[in-house]
């Protein structure tokens, strides 16, 4: 399994990261966020959605509305949130996961709480909290 590890020591250097990363994805690729809470799932996906193409001053957090979508020229990025999801495997299949990856990328905050309807392959990012703004990002292919 190919893992590449990111140490950053700021917010800035964060994003860099997460606008490096956006900027591989494709139409039907998915990222698993994980990370525990204030870990910055949210701040690399404004980096992820500029790389990827879209304008990262929308994004926000879908914690109450479960998914934003970005568009970027001809293909959306979809920002999903599972932290408040009942039952987020059963819900991702009810909201379209797999037309969301039909048409763009999919990135998916508290992504472990979906169990195994997250779709293979895909992308899993782990933020791991070393310090007050460092990180330690994890990122491995799922096959």
């Amino acid at each position: 399994m190919n893992e590449t590890i990111y140490n950053t020591t700021s917010v800035d250097e964060t994003y860099a990261v997460g606008r490096e990363i956006g900027a591989t994805l494709g139409a039907g690729d998915c990222l698993a966020l994980l990370g525990t809470l204030g870990a910055g799932k949210t701040a690399i996906t404004r980096g992820i959605a500029e790389g990827y193409g879209a304008d990262a001053s929308n994004v926000s957090s879908p914690t109450y509305v479960l998914c934003h979508q970005y568009p970027a020229g001809d293909r959306p990025l979809y920002h999903l949130d599972l932290y408040r999801m009942v039952s987020a495997d059963e819900e991702l299949e009810d909201i379209g996961l797999e037309d969301f990856l039909a048409e763009g990328a999919v990135v998916i905050e508290w992504a472990n709480l979906a169990g195994a309807t997250l779709p293979h392959p895909r992308w899993e990012l782990t933020i791991d909290i070393t310090g007050e703004n460092s990180r330690t990002l994890t990122l491995k292919r799922i096959e």
